[in-house]
Protein backbone atom coordinates (compact mmCIF):
# COMPACT_ATOMS: atom_id res chain seq x y z
CA UNK A 1 0.00 0.00 0.00
CA UNK A 2 1.39 3.34 -0.51
CA UNK A 3 1.83 6.08 1.26
CA UNK A 4 -0.50 8.49 -0.25
CA UNK A 5 -3.42 5.56 0.39
CA UNK A 6 -2.08 4.68 4.39
CA UNK A 7 -3.03 8.72 4.80
CA UNK A 8 -6.42 7.99 3.12
CA UNK A 9 -7.22 5.02 5.08
CA UNK A 10 -5.92 6.71 8.37
CA UNK A 11 -8.26 10.10 7.34
CA UNK A 12 -11.06 7.71 6.68
CA UNK A 13 -10.69 5.61 10.06
CA UNK A 14 -10.17 9.23 11.47
CA UNK A 15 -13.48 10.32 9.45
CA UNK A 16 -15.63 7.64 10.75
CA UNK A 17 -14.17 7.90 14.24
CA UNK A 18 -15.26 11.49 14.82
CA UNK A 19 -18.84 10.87 12.88
CA UNK A 20 -19.57 7.81 14.55
CA UNK A 21 -20.52 8.55 17.57
CA UNK A 22 -22.18 11.51 17.16
CA UNK A 23 -24.46 9.52 14.32
CA UNK A 24 -25.01 6.83 17.11
CA UNK A 25 -26.53 9.21 19.37
CA UNK A 26 -29.00 10.95 16.92
CA UNK A 27 -32.11 10.37 17.75
CA UNK A 28 -34.32 8.18 15.18
CA UNK A 29 -36.32 10.68 12.97
CA UNK A 30 -40.20 11.30 13.44
CA UNK A 31 -41.20 10.35 10.34
CA UNK A 32 -38.94 6.80 10.45
CA UNK A 33 -40.10 6.44 14.12
CA UNK A 34 -43.72 6.64 13.09
CA UNK A 35 -42.99 4.25 10.15
CA UNK A 36 -41.47 1.60 12.65
CA UNK A 37 -44.56 2.28 15.07
CA UNK A 38 -47.03 1.53 12.29
CA UNK A 39 -45.33 -1.68 11.62
CA UNK A 40 -45.18 -2.56 15.16
CA UNK A 41 -48.66 -1.88 15.74
CA UNK A 42 -49.74 -4.71 13.47
CA UNK A 43 -47.56 -7.22 13.98
CA UNK A 44 -48.96 -10.34 15.14
CA UNK A 45 -50.81 -11.16 18.52
CA UNK A 46 -52.85 -13.77 18.90
CA UNK A 47 -53.18 -13.78 22.57
CA UNK A 48 -52.59 -10.88 24.98
CA UNK A 49 -52.81 -11.34 28.42
CA UNK A 50 -53.34 -8.93 30.70
CA UNK A 51 -52.09 -9.59 34.18
CA UNK A 52 -53.26 -6.98 37.10
CA UNK A 53 -50.01 -7.57 38.42
CA UNK A 54 -50.74 -8.54 42.16
CA UNK A 55 -48.10 -11.51 42.42
CA UNK A 56 -46.15 -9.40 44.80
CA UNK A 57 -48.72 -8.57 47.02
CA UNK A 58 -50.43 -11.73 47.68
CA UNK A 59 -48.71 -14.67 45.67
CA UNK A 60 -45.23 -14.58 46.33
CA UNK A 61 -43.30 -16.23 49.26
CA UNK A 62 -39.37 -14.58 48.25
CA UNK A 63 -38.34 -11.48 46.34
CA UNK A 64 -36.02 -13.27 43.41
CA UNK A 65 -37.41 -13.07 39.69
CA UNK A 66 -37.84 -16.40 39.11
CA UNK A 67 -40.73 -16.50 42.35
CA UNK A 68 -42.61 -13.38 40.50
CA UNK A 69 -42.45 -15.15 37.02
CA UNK A 70 -43.70 -18.83 38.37
CA UNK A 71 -47.17 -17.93 39.27
CA UNK A 72 -48.61 -16.43 36.42
CA UNK A 73 -45.90 -15.75 33.23
CA UNK A 74 -43.37 -18.34 32.70
CA UNK A 75 -45.50 -20.70 31.52
CA UNK A 76 -46.63 -18.94 29.52
CA UNK A 77 -43.43 -19.33 26.45
CA UNK A 78 -44.55 -20.83 23.75
CA UNK A 79 -47.62 -21.02 24.26
CA UNK A 80 -50.21 -18.34 21.85
CA UNK A 81 -49.74 -15.24 24.19
CA UNK A 82 -47.63 -13.23 21.99
CA UNK A 83 -47.90 -10.10 24.70
CA UNK A 84 -48.15 -9.79 28.12
CA UNK A 85 -50.21 -6.09 29.64
CA UNK A 86 -48.67 -6.16 32.85
CA UNK A 87 -50.18 -3.74 35.55
CA UNK A 88 -48.20 -2.61 38.28
CA UNK A 89 -51.10 -3.02 40.41
CA UNK A 90 -52.36 0.65 40.03
CA UNK A 91 -55.15 0.43 42.52
CA UNK A 92 -55.95 3.29 43.14
CA UNK A 93 -54.21 6.09 41.52
CA UNK A 94 -50.87 6.87 41.35
CA UNK A 95 -49.98 3.31 43.40
CA UNK A 96 -47.75 1.05 42.00
CA UNK A 97 -45.75 -1.96 42.35
CA UNK A 98 -42.47 -0.88 40.52
CA UNK A 99 -39.73 1.55 41.38
CA UNK A 100 -41.30 4.88 41.10
CA UNK A 101 -40.39 8.20 42.18
CA UNK A 102 -43.33 10.32 41.11
CA UNK A 103 -46.11 8.26 42.51
CA UNK A 104 -46.23 5.91 45.37
CA UNK A 105 -44.87 2.72 45.94
CA UNK A 106 -47.96 0.21 47.53
CA UNK A 107 -45.86 -0.96 50.25
CA UNK A 108 -48.69 -1.73 52.97
CA UNK A 109 -48.81 -5.04 54.97
CA UNK A 110 -52.30 -4.00 56.64
CA UNK A 111 -54.80 -6.76 56.95
CA UNK A 112 -55.55 -8.77 53.53
CA UNK A 113 -52.11 -7.24 52.35
CA UNK A 114 -49.49 -8.93 55.63
CA UNK A 115 -47.96 -10.85 52.63
CA UNK A 116 -46.63 -7.83 50.64
CA UNK A 117 -43.40 -8.01 49.57
CA UNK A 118 -43.18 -5.40 47.35
CA UNK A 119 -40.76 -2.62 49.22
CA UNK A 120 -38.47 -6.09 50.41
CA UNK A 121 -38.75 -7.00 46.35
CA UNK A 122 -37.64 -3.38 45.03
CA UNK A 123 -34.65 -3.42 47.88
CA UNK A 124 -33.77 -6.42 46.61
CA UNK A 125 -33.48 -5.27 43.13
CA UNK A 126 -36.43 -7.02 41.48
CA UNK A 127 -38.47 -4.79 40.13
CA UNK A 128 -41.37 -6.43 38.31
CA UNK A 129 -41.75 -4.35 35.24
CA UNK A 130 -38.27 -4.64 34.65
CA UNK A 131 -38.52 -8.64 35.33
CA UNK A 132 -41.38 -8.48 32.64
CA UNK A 133 -39.73 -6.65 30.31
CA UNK A 134 -36.39 -9.11 30.03
CA UNK A 135 -38.51 -12.08 30.18
CA UNK A 136 -40.85 -10.77 26.94
CA UNK A 137 -37.21 -10.05 25.30
CA UNK A 138 -35.71 -13.53 25.92
CA UNK A 139 -39.16 -15.24 25.11
CA UNK A 140 -39.63 -12.89 22.02
CA UNK A 141 -42.98 -11.77 23.79
CA UNK A 142 -44.07 -7.95 23.79
CA UNK A 143 -44.64 -6.16 27.23
CA UNK A 144 -46.58 -3.09 27.45
CA UNK A 145 -46.94 -1.34 30.96
CA UNK A 146 -50.73 -0.85 31.83
CA UNK A 147 -52.22 1.62 33.42
CA UNK A 148 -55.72 1.52 35.41
CA UNK A 149 -56.86 5.16 35.09
CA UNK A 150 -59.20 5.63 37.84
CA UNK A 151 -59.19 2.18 39.97
CA UNK A 152 -61.51 2.32 42.94
CA UNK A 153 -61.27 -0.19 44.58
CA UNK A 154 -60.50 1.69 47.32
CA UNK A 155 -63.83 3.30 47.65
CA UNK A 156 -65.57 0.25 49.56
CA UNK A 157 -66.76 0.96 53.08
CA UNK A 158 -65.30 -2.33 54.68
CA UNK A 159 -62.58 -4.96 53.47
CA UNK A 160 -59.71 -3.96 51.60
CA UNK A 161 -61.00 -0.43 50.63
CA UNK A 162 -59.99 1.41 53.42
CA UNK A 163 -56.67 -0.27 53.50
CA UNK A 164 -56.33 0.96 50.12
CA UNK A 165 -57.59 4.25 50.99
CA UNK A 166 -55.37 4.24 54.12
CA UNK A 167 -52.34 3.64 51.62
CA UNK A 168 -52.86 5.97 49.34
CA UNK A 169 -50.83 9.14 50.10
CA UNK A 170 -52.31 11.11 47.17
CA UNK A 171 -56.03 10.83 47.76
CA UNK A 172 -55.48 11.24 51.31
CA UNK A 173 -54.01 14.73 51.38
CA UNK A 174 -56.06 15.89 48.42
CA UNK A 175 -59.32 14.85 48.87
CA UNK A 176 -60.65 17.81 47.01
CA UNK A 177 -59.40 15.73 43.94
CA UNK A 178 -61.88 13.49 43.95
CA UNK A 179 -65.59 13.06 42.65
CA UNK A 180 -66.67 12.33 46.19
CA UNK A 181 -66.67 10.95 49.70
CA UNK A 182 -67.75 8.52 51.53
CA UNK A 183 -71.12 10.44 52.76
CA UNK A 184 -71.20 12.19 49.79
CA UNK A 185 -71.38 9.80 47.02
CA UNK A 186 -71.83 10.56 43.23
CA UNK A 187 -74.81 9.65 41.34
CA UNK A 188 -72.48 6.86 39.66
CA UNK A 189 -68.56 5.93 39.84
CA UNK A 190 -67.12 4.88 42.92
CA UNK A 191 -66.95 8.18 45.46
CA UNK A 192 -62.60 7.67 45.57
CA UNK A 193 -62.30 8.17 42.00
CA UNK A 194 -60.40 11.35 40.78
CA UNK A 195 -61.50 14.22 38.76
CA UNK A 196 -59.50 14.34 35.50
CA UNK A 197 -61.25 17.94 35.69
CA UNK A 198 -58.12 18.58 37.56
CA UNK A 199 -54.82 19.59 35.93
CA UNK A 200 -52.88 18.31 38.78
CA UNK A 201 -54.62 14.71 37.94
CA UNK A 202 -53.71 15.29 34.51
CA UNK A 203 -50.08 15.99 34.80
CA UNK A 204 -49.52 13.33 36.85
CA UNK A 205 -51.12 10.81 35.13
CA UNK A 206 -48.49 12.04 32.03
CA UNK A 207 -45.48 11.76 34.36
CA UNK A 208 -46.73 8.45 35.10
CA UNK A 209 -46.26 7.50 31.62
CA UNK A 210 -43.12 9.39 31.34
CA UNK A 211 -41.42 7.82 34.03
CA UNK A 212 -42.08 4.44 32.88
CA UNK A 213 -41.29 4.93 29.52
CA UNK A 214 -37.78 6.53 30.44
CA UNK A 215 -36.76 3.73 32.47
CA UNK A 216 -38.15 0.61 31.50
CA UNK A 217 -37.34 -1.10 28.44
CA UNK A 218 -41.25 -1.56 27.08
CA UNK A 219 -42.93 -2.66 23.75
CA UNK A 220 -45.53 -0.04 24.95
CA UNK A 221 -48.30 1.68 27.48
CA UNK A 222 -52.07 0.29 27.98
CA UNK A 223 -54.01 2.92 28.75
CA UNK A 224 -57.40 1.45 31.06
CA UNK A 225 -60.02 3.21 30.70
CA UNK A 226 -62.36 0.58 31.74
CA UNK A 227 -60.71 -0.12 35.25
CA UNK A 228 -62.85 1.87 36.29
CA UNK A 229 -65.02 3.70 33.82
CA UNK A 230 -65.49 7.47 35.42
CA UNK A 231 -63.69 10.45 35.20
CA UNK A 232 -65.27 14.17 35.66
CA UNK A 233 -66.46 15.26 39.20
CA UNK A 234 -69.41 17.24 37.59
CA UNK A 235 -70.54 14.58 34.96
CA UNK A 236 -70.86 11.68 38.17
CA UNK A 237 -72.43 13.83 40.57
CA UNK A 238 -75.40 15.40 38.19
CA UNK A 239 -75.91 11.60 36.81
CA UNK A 240 -75.22 13.53 33.38
CA UNK A 241 -73.09 12.58 30.10
CA UNK A 242 -69.52 14.57 29.68
CA UNK A 243 -69.44 17.76 27.85
CA UNK A 244 -67.33 18.50 25.22
CA UNK A 245 -65.07 20.69 27.35
CA UNK A 246 -64.42 17.92 29.34
CA UNK A 247 -63.48 15.41 26.59
CA UNK A 248 -61.28 18.13 25.06
CA UNK A 249 -59.43 18.10 28.53
CA UNK A 250 -59.02 14.07 28.29
CA UNK A 251 -58.18 14.36 24.51
CA UNK A 252 -55.31 16.90 25.31
CA UNK A 253 -53.81 14.66 28.34
CA UNK A 254 -53.51 11.94 25.37
CA UNK A 255 -51.64 13.83 22.90
CA UNK A 256 -48.87 14.85 25.88
CA UNK A 257 -49.02 11.11 26.30
CA UNK A 258 -47.94 10.62 22.29
CA UNK A 259 -46.08 12.84 22.73
CA UNK A 260 -43.79 11.05 25.63
CA UNK A 261 -43.66 8.30 24.02
CA UNK A 262 -42.32 9.85 20.69
CA UNK A 263 -40.26 11.32 22.59
CA UNK A 264 -38.99 8.33 24.27
CA UNK A 265 -38.82 6.65 20.93
CA UNK A 266 -36.59 8.48 19.65
CA UNK A 267 -34.37 8.42 22.00
CA UNK A 268 -34.17 5.04 22.22
CA UNK A 269 -34.56 4.58 18.74
CA UNK A 270 -37.69 2.43 18.79
CA UNK A 271 -41.22 2.77 19.03
CA UNK A 272 -43.62 2.97 22.26
CA UNK A 273 -46.86 1.60 21.42
CA UNK A 274 -49.92 3.57 23.26
CA UNK A 275 -52.92 1.47 23.73
CA UNK A 276 -55.99 1.56 25.17
CA UNK A 277 -58.87 -0.34 26.54
CA UNK A 278 -62.61 1.32 26.43
CA UNK A 279 -65.68 0.32 26.34
CA UNK A 280 -67.12 -0.89 22.55
CA UNK A 281 -69.73 1.96 21.84
CA UNK A 282 -68.50 5.48 20.04
CA UNK A 283 -71.36 6.82 21.83
CA UNK A 284 -71.02 5.68 25.56
CA UNK A 285 -67.40 6.74 25.22
CA UNK A 286 -68.06 10.29 24.15
CA UNK A 287 -70.61 10.28 27.12
CA UNK A 288 -68.49 8.79 29.77
CA UNK A 289 -66.03 11.40 28.51
CA UNK A 290 -63.58 9.33 25.45
CA UNK A 291 -63.46 11.13 22.25
CA UNK A 292 -62.22 7.66 20.40
CA UNK A 293 -62.81 8.85 17.51
CA UNK A 294 -61.13 11.82 17.68
CA UNK A 295 -58.03 9.81 18.98
CA UNK A 296 -58.46 7.49 16.16
CA UNK A 297 -58.42 10.34 13.59
CA UNK A 298 -55.23 12.68 15.26
CA UNK A 299 -53.23 9.03 15.08
CA UNK A 300 -52.85 9.62 19.26
CA UNK A 301 -53.30 5.35 19.81
CA UNK A 302 -52.44 2.38 18.08
CA UNK A 303 -54.01 -0.37 19.28
CA UNK A 304 -57.79 -0.87 20.93
CA UNK A 305 -59.51 -3.03 23.61
CA UNK A 306 -63.21 -2.63 23.79
CA UNK A 307 -65.21 -4.21 26.13
CA UNK A 308 -64.81 -5.51 29.46
CA UNK A 309 -67.38 -6.59 32.20
CA UNK A 310 -70.45 -5.61 29.57
CA UNK A 311 -70.37 -5.29 26.14
CA UNK A 312 -72.52 -3.43 23.89
CA UNK A 313 -72.24 -3.97 20.41
CA UNK A 314 -71.34 -6.29 18.18
CA UNK A 315 -67.87 -7.50 17.55
CA UNK A 316 -68.14 -6.56 13.83
CA UNK A 317 -69.19 -2.05 15.03
CA UNK A 318 -65.53 -2.59 16.69
CA UNK A 319 -63.94 -4.10 13.50
CA UNK A 320 -65.81 -1.26 11.63
CA UNK A 321 -64.00 1.77 13.63
CA UNK A 322 -60.65 -0.12 13.65
CA UNK A 323 -60.83 -0.53 9.75
CA UNK A 324 -61.86 2.93 8.98
CA UNK A 325 -58.79 4.29 11.01
CA UNK A 326 -56.10 1.64 10.20
CA UNK A 327 -55.37 0.16 14.03
CA UNK A 328 -55.79 -3.20 15.41
CA UNK A 329 -58.73 -4.09 17.78
CA UNK A 330 -58.93 -6.68 20.33
CA UNK A 331 -61.85 -7.91 22.32
CA UNK A 332 -61.88 -7.89 25.73
CA UNK A 333 -63.03 -11.29 27.28
CA UNK A 334 -63.06 -11.04 30.60
CA UNK A 335 -64.79 -13.55 32.82
CA UNK A 336 -68.93 -13.95 33.00
CA UNK A 337 -70.46 -12.35 35.72
CA UNK A 338 -73.71 -13.58 35.67
CA UNK A 339 -75.11 -14.23 38.79
CA UNK A 340 -77.13 -17.97 37.65
CA UNK A 341 -74.55 -20.26 39.47
CA UNK A 342 -75.07 -23.00 36.54
CA UNK A 343 -74.98 -20.49 33.88
CA UNK A 344 -71.82 -19.06 34.85
CA UNK A 345 -70.45 -22.15 35.07
CA UNK A 346 -70.85 -23.11 31.43
CA UNK A 347 -70.04 -19.69 30.27
CA UNK A 348 -66.67 -20.21 32.31
CA UNK A 349 -65.78 -23.59 30.18
CA UNK A 350 -62.67 -24.47 27.59
CA UNK A 351 -65.53 -24.67 25.13
CA UNK A 352 -67.32 -21.53 25.64
CA UNK A 353 -63.76 -19.74 25.77
CA UNK A 354 -63.40 -21.50 21.93
CA UNK A 355 -66.35 -20.48 20.98
CA UNK A 356 -65.61 -17.01 21.96
CA UNK A 357 -62.93 -17.02 20.42
CA UNK A 358 -64.22 -17.90 17.53
CA UNK A 359 -67.17 -15.64 16.80
CA UNK A 360 -64.24 -12.72 17.58
CA UNK A 361 -62.02 -14.03 15.29
CA UNK A 362 -64.61 -14.19 12.60
CA UNK A 363 -65.84 -10.97 12.88
CA UNK A 364 -62.28 -9.56 12.27
CA UNK A 365 -61.00 -8.82 15.35
CA UNK A 366 -57.06 -8.94 15.01
CA UNK A 367 -56.83 -11.13 18.18
CA UNK A 368 -58.02 -11.59 21.33
CA UNK A 369 -57.51 -9.98 24.67
CA UNK A 370 -57.97 -12.09 28.44
CA UNK A 371 -58.66 -10.37 31.37
CA UNK A 372 -58.89 -11.98 34.60
CA UNK A 373 -57.73 -15.05 33.63
CA UNK A 374 -54.74 -16.35 35.36
CA UNK A 375 -53.71 -19.54 34.85
CA UNK A 376 -51.08 -20.40 32.99
CA UNK A 377 -50.93 -23.88 32.97
CA UNK A 378 -54.86 -23.86 31.43
CA UNK A 379 -55.53 -24.63 28.01
CA UNK A 380 -56.48 -21.84 26.45
CA UNK A 381 -53.02 -20.38 26.29
CA UNK A 382 -52.03 -23.12 23.74
CA UNK A 383 -55.74 -23.35 21.91
CA UNK A 384 -57.16 -19.90 21.25
CA UNK A 385 -55.23 -17.86 19.33
CA UNK A 386 -55.63 -20.89 16.27
CA UNK A 387 -59.19 -20.35 14.97
CA UNK A 388 -58.77 -22.88 12.17
CA UNK A 389 -57.75 -25.72 14.96
CA UNK A 390 -60.30 -24.38 17.19
CA UNK A 391 -63.15 -25.20 14.11
CA UNK A 392 -62.89 -28.71 14.98
CA UNK A 393 -62.86 -28.74 18.79
CA UNK A 394 -66.09 -28.63 20.60
CA UNK A 395 -67.12 -25.27 21.14
CA UNK A 396 -70.26 -23.12 22.48
CA UNK A 397 -72.02 -20.34 21.89
CA UNK A 398 -74.17 -18.58 23.95
CA UNK A 399 -76.75 -15.29 23.29
CA UNK A 400 -74.75 -13.42 25.57
CA UNK A 401 -71.56 -14.49 27.60
CA UNK A 402 -71.96 -11.78 30.23
CA UNK A 403 -75.74 -10.71 30.18
CA UNK A 404 -76.26 -6.70 31.23
CA UNK A 405 -73.05 -6.60 33.12
CA UNK A 406 -71.83 -3.60 34.99
CA UNK A 407 -68.69 -1.81 35.92
CA UNK A 408 -67.06 -2.52 38.87
CA UNK A 409 -67.11 0.50 41.39
CA UNK A 410 -70.15 2.10 38.65
CA UNK A 411 -70.02 3.93 35.66
CA UNK A 412 -72.43 5.80 33.89
CA UNK A 413 -75.71 3.71 32.67
CA UNK A 414 -75.09 1.48 30.09
CA UNK A 415 -78.31 0.06 29.42
CA UNK A 416 -79.59 2.76 26.86
CA UNK A 417 -76.14 1.94 24.64
CA UNK A 418 -76.84 -1.79 24.80
CA UNK A 419 -79.02 -3.19 21.07
CA UNK A 420 -76.79 -6.46 22.47
CA UNK A 421 -78.84 -9.49 23.44
CA UNK A 422 -78.08 -10.28 27.21
CA UNK A 423 -80.09 -13.27 28.07
CA UNK A 424 -79.53 -15.21 30.74
CA UNK A 425 -81.42 -16.34 33.43
CA UNK A 426 -81.09 -13.78 35.65
CA UNK A 427 -82.30 -11.89 32.45
CA UNK A 428 -85.28 -13.68 31.02
CA UNK A 429 -87.21 -12.94 27.95
CA UNK A 430 -91.31 -13.12 28.68
CA UNK A 431 -92.98 -15.13 25.86
CA UNK A 432 -96.57 -14.37 25.29
CA UNK A 433 -98.88 -15.91 22.76
CA UNK A 434 -99.53 -12.33 20.81
CA UNK A 435 -95.68 -11.93 19.73
CA UNK A 436 -92.56 -13.25 19.03
CA UNK A 437 -89.34 -13.03 20.45
CA UNK A 438 -85.74 -12.70 18.65
CA UNK A 439 -82.39 -13.08 20.30
CA UNK A 440 -79.51 -13.59 18.25
CA UNK A 441 -76.03 -15.47 18.68
CA UNK A 442 -72.72 -15.11 16.65
CA UNK A 443 -71.18 -18.27 15.26
CA UNK A 444 -67.88 -18.53 14.25
CA UNK A 445 -67.16 -20.91 11.46
CA UNK A 446 -68.67 -21.91 8.08
CA UNK A 447 -68.65 -25.63 9.12
CA UNK A 448 -70.06 -26.83 5.25
CA UNK A 449 -66.96 -25.70 4.01
CA UNK A 450 -64.69 -27.47 7.03
CA UNK A 451 -62.41 -30.86 4.95
CA UNK A 452 -64.29 -33.04 7.46
CA UNK A 453 -65.40 -36.45 6.77
CA UNK A 454 -67.72 -36.28 9.39
CA UNK A 455 -69.66 -32.98 10.29
CA UNK A 456 -70.08 -31.79 14.11
CA UNK A 457 -73.30 -32.34 15.73
CA UNK A 458 -74.67 -29.20 16.67
CA UNK A 459 -77.52 -28.82 19.05
CA UNK A 460 -79.82 -25.11 19.53
CA UNK A 461 -80.56 -25.45 23.02
CA UNK A 462 -82.90 -23.37 24.74
CA UNK A 463 -83.80 -23.08 28.60
CA UNK A 464 -87.41 -21.69 29.56
CA UNK A 465 -88.33 -20.97 33.30
CA UNK A 466 -90.17 -24.16 34.08
CA UNK A 467 -90.72 -27.26 31.92
CA UNK A 468 -90.15 -26.91 29.04
CA UNK A 469 -93.41 -25.48 27.00
CA UNK A 470 -94.50 -28.13 24.76
CA UNK A 471 -96.88 -25.62 22.72
CA UNK A 472 -93.76 -23.65 21.31
CA UNK A 473 -92.34 -22.07 17.67
CA UNK A 474 -88.99 -22.10 17.18
CA UNK A 475 -87.10 -20.80 13.98
CA UNK A 476 -82.96 -20.48 13.22
CA UNK A 477 -82.48 -17.61 10.56
CA UNK A 478 -85.96 -18.04 9.30
CA UNK A 479 -86.63 -22.38 9.84
CA UNK A 480 -88.63 -23.46 11.65
CA UNK A 481 -86.77 -26.40 14.08
CA UNK A 482 -88.00 -29.58 15.59
CA UNK A 483 -87.31 -30.11 19.07
CA UNK A 484 -85.83 -33.77 19.88
CA UNK A 485 -85.54 -33.99 23.75
CA UNK A 486 -85.76 -31.86 26.71
CA UNK A 487 -84.38 -31.53 29.92
CA UNK A 488 -84.84 -29.18 33.08
CA UNK A 489 -86.22 -26.79 31.05
CA UNK A 490 -83.99 -27.30 28.08
CA UNK A 491 -85.33 -28.06 24.72
CA UNK A 492 -82.75 -29.09 22.41
CA UNK A 493 -82.89 -28.71 18.58
CA UNK A 494 -80.37 -30.87 16.12
CA UNK A 495 -79.23 -28.36 13.83
CA UNK A 496 -77.16 -28.89 10.31
CA UNK A 497 -74.34 -27.59 9.60
CA UNK A 498 -75.51 -25.67 6.51
CA UNK A 499 -78.63 -23.72 8.95
CA UNK A 500 -76.02 -21.87 10.49
CA UNK A 501 -74.60 -18.14 9.29
CA UNK A 502 -70.93 -16.79 9.60
CA UNK A 503 -71.59 -14.52 12.49
CA UNK A 504 -75.18 -13.21 13.34
CA UNK A 505 -77.99 -15.88 13.79
CA UNK A 506 -81.73 -15.35 14.57
CA UNK A 507 -83.45 -17.27 16.59
CA UNK A 508 -87.56 -16.63 16.67
CA UNK A 509 -89.33 -18.01 19.29
CA UNK A 510 -93.08 -17.91 19.68
CA UNK A 511 -96.02 -19.70 21.62
CA UNK A 512 -99.23 -21.68 20.20
CA UNK A 513 -100.84 -21.86 23.57
CA UNK A 514 -102.88 -18.58 23.49
CA UNK A 515 -102.78 -19.01 27.37
CA UNK A 516 -99.07 -20.08 28.19
CA UNK A 517 -97.29 -17.34 29.79
CA UNK A 518 -93.34 -18.65 29.49
CA UNK A 519 -90.08 -17.18 30.39
CA UNK A 520 -87.41 -17.78 28.36
CA UNK A 521 -84.41 -18.08 30.10
CA UNK A 522 -80.88 -18.85 28.61
CA UNK A 523 -79.66 -19.93 24.77
CA UNK A 524 -76.93 -22.18 24.27
CA UNK A 525 -75.35 -23.44 20.78
CA UNK A 526 -73.18 -26.92 21.24
CA UNK A 527 -71.46 -27.92 18.48
CA UNK A 528 -69.37 -31.31 19.13
CA UNK A 529 -67.48 -33.17 17.23
CA UNK A 530 -66.80 -36.30 19.59
CA UNK A 531 -70.66 -37.59 19.61
CA UNK A 532 -70.22 -38.92 22.86
CA UNK A 533 -69.85 -35.73 24.55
Amino acid sequence: MTRLSLVGVTLLTLLVAALGPAQADDPLSLDQLRADRKEAAQRERRIIFNNDGNEPIYLCRDTTPAELLRHRTAPLANTHVDTIFYCTWSSGFGMFTHDTKVGNVFKTKEGLFSKNLIEKMLAAGTDPLKVMADFGKQNEIEIFWSFRMNDTHDAGLSGYGPIMLRANPLKLEHPDWLIGTPKSRPKFGGWSAVDYTRPEIRDLAVSYVEEVCQNYDINGIELDFFRHPVFFKRAAQSGTPCTEEERALMTEMIRRMRKVTEVEGQRRKKPILLSVRVPDSVAYCRDSGLDIENWLGEELIDLMTVSGYFQLRPWEDSVELGKKYDIPVYPSLDESRVRDVGAKKSRMTVEAYRGRALSARSAGMAGLYLFNSFNPHAAIWKELGDPATLAKQDHDYFASIRGVGAAAGGALPHRDYQPLATLNPKAPLSLSPDKSVTVSFYNGVEYQKLNSVTPPQITLRLQFDKEAPENIRVALNEETLKASTSEAGWLEFPVQPGMLKLNENEVIVSLTDKDALVKWTDLQCRVRWNRDK
